[in-house]
């Protein structure tokens, strides 16, 4: 009996620490949602024909030697301050030794950094209905104890308690999954818009030699080189 006795009392000092977090894990996802309303609204002027516009600017601004505009317009199709970050980094990378591997490493801590964010509503989808069964179950015992003394009153409270607590935890999962489902969507363009400036802003892209006809010598045409050697 000792050890039921151990778990009843662990179960009941489970009893607020549990209500507190069901509340603080429903406002914690009715927050997400907010932030998400944002992140969409940031977004809205998002476009395929915007993106390739800024890419070929930034682009035509490299070749020019002026990196901070290239900067700017890679910015204007940035969404996040992450995101806006790895464009820079693209950028100002480029002349550096081992150029395409420091990029690339920019871009995979871009994609962990999107990782960890729906890592904070992912772990609500779980965290929500976990603590709702846990406040269901908790206010039983005392509920049928009331039962058994025929205190109505008592287990009508505990029910009433158990219930609520069931219908927080659900609606915390259901919000969270739905920014979850949101957020993987949005998160997976802004990567693929990095990787498409990545790709289009390669290093390699731009060591091309330009020429131009100089003289002419023994019938063949000789040539000038106008990039570096």
């Amino acid at each position: 009996m000792q050890i039921e006795n151990f778990l009843f009392s662990v179960s009941d000092a489970l009893r607020w620490p549990v209500l507190v977090a069901v509340l603080l894990a429903l406002a914690w996802s009715v927050i997400e949602i907010g932030i998400l309303l944002a992140e969409v609204w940031r977004r809205r002027w998002r476009s395929i024909n915007a993106l390739e516009n800024a890419v070929d600017q930034a682009e035509i601004d490299i070749v020019q030697g002026d990196q901070l505009g290239a900067i700017a317009a890679l910015s204007s199709v940035s969404w996040s301050r992450p995101m806006r970050e790895v464009m820079t980094s693209i950028v100002t990378l480029r002349p550096s030794p081992d150029a395409e591997n420091r990029i690339a490493k920019r871009l995979a801590d871009y994609d962990y950094n999107s990782l960890r964010r729906l890592e904070r509503t992912r772990i609500l989808v779980r965290m929500g209905p976990a603590l709702g069964l846990m406040g269901t179950l908790i206010p039983l015992a005392p509920a049928l104890a009331g039962l058994a003394d025929g205190n109505v009153t008592q287990l009508t409270d505990n029910l009433r308690v158990a219930f609520g607590v069931t219908v927080a935890g659900l609606l915390t999962g259901a919000l969270a999954f739905g920014v979850s489902l949101i957020r993987d969507r949005i998160y997976a363009q802004d990567f693929s818009d990095v990787e498409f400036a990545a790709a289009n802003l390669a290093p390699d892209k731009h060591l091309a030699q330009h020429f131009v006809p100089s003289t002419v010598e023994h019938g063949h045409s000789t040539q000038v080189s106008l990039g570096n050697p």
